[in-house]
Parts: structure tokens; sequence; C-alpha cells
């Protein structure tokens, strides 16, 4: 299957960013073949042609932390208010996931990944939880996965808050579907070990789950510090804190990702820095949860690579950037600072991470041979275009445009704003009436 993207502004990102006007990207198969100018490539025989006059080119975008089991917490309203973080928990997301079934995280999965295709994100990293329903649940996400074509990176939230034999689940869980993408290697699937927070992970658990990620040699995906309260419970339970407790047990390196990392003291942020494990910003969630803010500015000074995720938030990946941007000008007090930091997370660390899991793929990039996972967007440009200017156009204008085709492994996911492969209308209505069981259960 040859595809050629035709007369379009290429933003190829990468470590050097270009722009380039008047060019046309081959797309051969799931690999861009191709970028040139486009008189260059008038007589290419291809099977199909996308115009892309009037848009910018880009590669798909990365969410490097998401939580697929969330999307039906939309609009719910049988909980009670909140005022503090372990009770956005205990009277929302604890209490949801302990309700869902495989139908249900199928379900949230694919309303996810509708919206992930709709704003142009083609990568998602996910931490899963469902502990009445774990075994297959992340087997019932990749079919979501695979369905809508996205590439996803899953694992299963392992906790001991509902006791062993759940914990002992968690633990299995995991092992399964990590060795069975070891051994189908499928493009579009990646898995890590998931672990909920230390403070509800006790030491007999921790134990048992590091044996199992040093034998796979499985990468860890754990919310870190994401409250004060991670903090004093490790510390009153364990003696230490909670980078420190990671390092302990070997599971800090360049395959881990530590979601948030909002208290972290000096100590802790040198020891991310020299196993050079990987931060994921959310910065949406975080304020939603008055938890805090991540110091974006000193992880970036300490050389750490810090990606950007939603938490669930949502799927787009612009809208993130701005909130992050927005945030730490607020919180340091000077309109000047953070425009690199938290364009780098977007651009530079998600790219990092996803390409620690997809190594021959090339994510987060447009060049010969990368994978074809590509992104139009509408804009036609106020002012000139350039690399140099590039950036201030992604968080002033094209945050503010539209999606109009999304590409995946070489797979045209959706065209002229339209989705290709899935049935929006039917999956909604399936959703729905999945939710609504889901809700009479509150």
């Amino acid at each position: 299957m040859k595809i050629l993207i035709k007369n379009g502004t290429v933003v190829t990102l990468g470590q050097k960013n270009r722009v380039l006007k008047n060019h046309s990207l081959l797309i051969e198969d799931d690999k861009i073949a191709k970028i040139a100018p486009t008189n260059s490539m008038d007589n290419i025989e291809v099977d199909k042609t996308i115009i892309a006059h009037g848009k910018v080119i880009m590669p798909g975008f990365i969410n490097t932390h998401m939580h697929y089991y969330s999307s039906m917490a939309r609009g719910l309203y049988k909980v009670a208010p909140s005022y503090n973080f372990q009770e956005v928990l205990d009277n929302l997301w604890w209490k949801l996931d302990r309700k869902l079934s495989l139908e249900d995280s199928y379900y949230s999965a694919m309303i996810a990944n509708i919206s992930a295709i709709k704003h142009g994100t083609t990568t998602i990293i996910d931490h899963h939880a469902s502990p009445f329903a774990i075994r297959g649940s992340l087997a019932k996400i990749a079919s979501s996965v695979k369905e809508c074509g996205l590439r996803a990176n899953l694992c299963y939230e392992l906790s001991d808050r509902d006791g062993e034999k759940i914990a002992l689940e968690g633990i299995e869980e995991n092992a399964a579907f990590i060795r069975q993408c070891q051994t189908d290697n499928d493009p579009q699937l990646r898995a890590m070990f998931g672990m909920h927070a230390s403070f509800t992970i006790g030491q007999e658990t921790l134990k048992k789950a590091t044996k199992v990620i040093h034998q796979l040699g499985a990468g860890v995906h754990i919310h870190c510090a994401e409250d004060l309260s991670d903090q004093i419970r490790t510390v009153k339970e364990h003696g230490t804190r909670v980078v420190e407790r990671l390092f302990k047990a070997e599971l800090l390196g360049e395959k881990t990702i530590l979601a948030h990392g909002i208290h972290l003291n000096e100590h802790e942020l040198h020891l991310i820095m020299e196993s050079r494990s990987n931060v994921v910003i959310n910065p949406q969630s975080n304020m939603n949860n008055a938890v805090g803010v991540t110091n974006l500015i000193k992880m970036s000074e300490l050389d750490i690579n810090v990606g950007l995720g939603t938490d669930a938030m949502t799927l787009n990946m612009l809208e993130e950037l701005r909130s992050a941007l927005w945030i730490n000008k607020l919180t340091q007090k000077n309109p000047s600072i953070g425009f690199m930091e938290t364009t780098n997370a977007l651009i530079h660390g998600n790219r990092n991470i996803a390409n620690i899991f997809w190594k021959e793929f090339g994510l987060g990039e447009l060049k010969a041979g990368a994978a074809a996972d590509i992104v139009l967007m509408d804009y036609h440009s106020p002012t000139p275009f350039t690399e140099d200017s590039f950036l201030g156009h992604l968080i002033f204008g094209l945050s503010q445009e539209w999606v109009d085709t999304t590409i995946a492994s070489g797979k045209v996911l959706m065209e002229n704003k339209k989705l290709t492969m899935i049935d929006e209308e039917q999956v909604m209505a399936k959703a729905q009436e999945a939710c609504a069981r889901l809700w009479d259960k509150f």
C-alpha cells in the first residue's frame, strides 16, 4: 500500500526540527518512504493520495501517562464531594474501578481511543485498574487498541488495597501480558509492569513484584509522590522516601516511568537523574486534584527526561501542553519561564519515552524509515512559519485548530475529520448501555 500525502507543510520534529513547505510525504506500508518537494514526487504511482494543501503534516502525538478505565466517569454524579486527594481516590476512582467488568474496560478504551484519533494522538502509555476483573483485562484493552489502529503500552496497576489475593492477580496479569507482548512483538502493543503507588504496596508485595520485573526485564510504570500523603505514609511505614524505596528495590532505570513526581526532594531528583528514570507530568489532573505542581524547571536543569501525560483528563496533547505552560509560569511567578521546558516535554520527552519501547520505529519524528504515525492539521499561518517560530505556532495557533487526518502504522484512521475504521455512533451507543449498568452499581 502506497499513500502520498501531497503538498503540505511538513514539520519533522525530532532532534533537529525542520519546516518544509510545499513538500509531500510518501508512505509505503507502515513506514515513511520519502519526504521531498512536491514537484519531485508528481509522477510516483500510488494507491491513495491525500491532498495536504493548507495543512501542517506532523508526527502523531504521544501520551505517556493515561488511564483508559476512567472514561466512564465522564458526567458521573453519584459520588460524594472530596476535600483531599485520599477522598478523591476513595469517593471516585477506587469506587469506580472496583465495579468495572471486562466489558467496561473494553468500552472505556474504545471511548478514549476514538478521542485519541480525533486529536491526532497515535501512541498511548496506559495504566489500568479493575481489581475485581483483573484476569484478561489487558488483553481486552489490547483488542480495542488493535481495533482502533493505534499503538499502546499497557500495564495493570498492582496494589495491596484489596488484599493479598487481588495483589497476586495483579502481578500475574502484568507478567502474563508482558510475556505475551515479548513473544508476539506486535508493533501496536508493548507492556510494562504497573504499580499504583508506594503507599498502597506493602513490602512483601513489592518483593514479589520486583522478582518478576527483574526476571522479565520489564519497565515499571508507577504513580510517584503525586500527593504529599504518598511520602508521609511511605516514610511512616517503610522508613524511607518514595524514590529511595524504589531505588533500593532496583526499580529505577531508563524503562521506568514515574508519573507526577510532585513532592520530591533534592536527593530523590538526583536518584532519578542518575538512574535515567523518566518523569511524566500531568498538569491538568494535578490542578483538578489540587495536589501541587511538578518542578519541571528543576528537573530540566538536572537533565531528567520529562514527558507529558494527561492522566485521562483529555486525549488532546496540545490542550495539556498549554496547561503545563500556564501553570509553570504561574508557580514560578515568571512569565518568561517554562516555554522550552514544557514544549520539550511533549516533543522530546515523549519521543524519548516511546522509543524506549518501540526502539526501531522512530516515533515522534517524520523521516524516511520511521513509522508512518502522522497527523494533518488545518492551518493557514498568519505570520512567518519557520523552524524558529514553530513552537509559538504550536502553542498559540495549531492548538486552536482541527485535526483533519490521523494515520498510524500507515493506516488512515481518520480522514477529512471522519473516522474510517470505527463506527463511532455504534460504539458510543454500546458504551452508554455498559455505562448505565456500571452507574447503577453506585
